[in-house]
């Protein structure tokens, strides 16, 4: 059964045109490399802007313009009139921002291996053969949803089946939206976003995952008979902290507050005082009291941006030295960013992130879908 109508690709395959890290650029010390950006930026002008994700080392985020998550990035690319966006981010998120700017801007994405994991687990080709699968099994209208942290294609697809894309923020808006108009939802590729949507919504009762990587375990007739299904995918990053460090925290410090992302897993979430997007995150530490105390379970980097940015504030990254940051992230090297500057000013555009025109229009809709609720 053939359900998407665009040609696609695994994301490995994608975007061949991904150059490596020139050898000369390597060795670059950080005063060189800060001074060479600066005047890169001064032969550019306006002609180009620095998306820094929150995600970013602090020398990615001191040279941005504009920092924030994913979307909210994104949004601001398409309201600048810059020439070249340059996205310190990962795959998913400059896909994203070619999507809602104007055909006569230019993404970029400094390194060609900053892939996230967690977009790699939902292929639009796997979750094409699985939805046939599901679908077969039962003549209510199942809903696709889709985590924004997915390729374009898979947004593509969700819009071709009537869904559409969701943010960690909004996610259970995007759920209400499906159950208006259909009987169930197909939710990917974070298990763990769905599971906690669906306990925010009461519907904790009506959840199964399904592993497309475990052929024996899955079931479509039995994956039906529930209204929740939800893809066997999360982040590597948000699904390593526990309620052990929790309680950790809470013993060493008896009057922290603990705020996590909801792509922690469910019991992490429920041992937190609070749970919220990256956004969310960093309003809740900017609106602390002076001398109050926060344990931040989501990726190092912003803890650290947030203990930098917040002095008044004690910030503490939830696991201690334990917490990790996000390999795809740290893949743009301010080496990288010196390199693409650099060949910009000379008139050559490296690493261009380009979704072709079919998957564009269809992952268009998708988010527009999102905006409207």
């Amino acid at each position: 059964m053939e359900t998407v109508r665009f040609e696609t690709d695994l994301s490995l395959f994608k975007y061949d045109n991904l150059e490596q890290l020139p050898p000369h650029y390597r060795g670059l010390e950080e005063n060189e490399r800060s001074e060479r950006i600066e005047a890169a930026f001064d032969a550019l002008g306006d002609d180009v802007v620095v998306l820094g994700h929150n995600y970013q080392r602090r020398e990615i985020i001191e040279h941005a313009d504009c920092i924030g998550d994913s979307y909210q990035l994104s949004k601001w690319a398409a309201e600048s009139d810059a020439k070249y966006v340059i996205f310190g981010g990962v795959t998913f998120m400059a896909e994203s921002a070619d999507i809602i700017t104007d055909d006569d801007q230019t993404v970029i994405l400094p390194s060609m291996e900053a892939s996230c994991p967690m977009a790699g687990m939902a292929e639009a080709l796997q979750v094409d053969a699985a939805w046939a699968e599901i679908t077969a099994e039962t003549d209510e209208r199942i809903i696709p949803i889709t985590y924004m942290n997915s390729y374009a294609d898979l947004k593509a697809f969700c819009a071709e089946q009537g869904g559409l894309v969701c943010t960690s923020s909004n996610a259970s808006c995007a759920f209400e939206y499906a159950f208006e108009k259909g009987d169930k939802i197909l939710f990917l590729p974070d298990k763990h976003l769905g599971e906690n949507t669906a306990y925010q919504l009461g519907m904790e009762d009506e959840i199964v995952e399904w592993d497309p990587w475990d052929p024996e375990s899955k079931d479509a007739s039995k994956a039906v008979e529930n209204d929740v299904i939800l893809w066997d995918g999360y982040c590597q990053v948000h699904e390593r902290f526990r309620v052990e460090h929790i309680e950790q925290i809470r013993a060493d410090h008896p009057d922290v507050n603990v705020i996590v992302h909801p792509e922690c897993r469910r019991e992490v979430v429920e041992a937190a005082d609070e749970a919220g997007s990256t956004a969310r995150i960093c309003e809740t530490v900017e609106e602390a009291d002076p001398g109050d105390t926060w344990a931040v379970g989501t990726e190092i980097h912003l803890t650290h941006h947030l203990q930098r940015w917040h002095p008044e504030v004690k910030v503490l990254p939830l696991c201690g030295e334990a917490c990790m940051d996000c390999n795809a992230m740290r893949q743009i090297d301010p080496n990288y960013l010196t390199w693409i500057l650099e060949e910009l000013v000379e008139g050559r555009e490296r690493n261009v992130i380009e979704v072709a025109p079919a998957e564009k229009e269809l992952a268009r809709v998708a988010l527009n879908r999102m905006l409207e609720i």
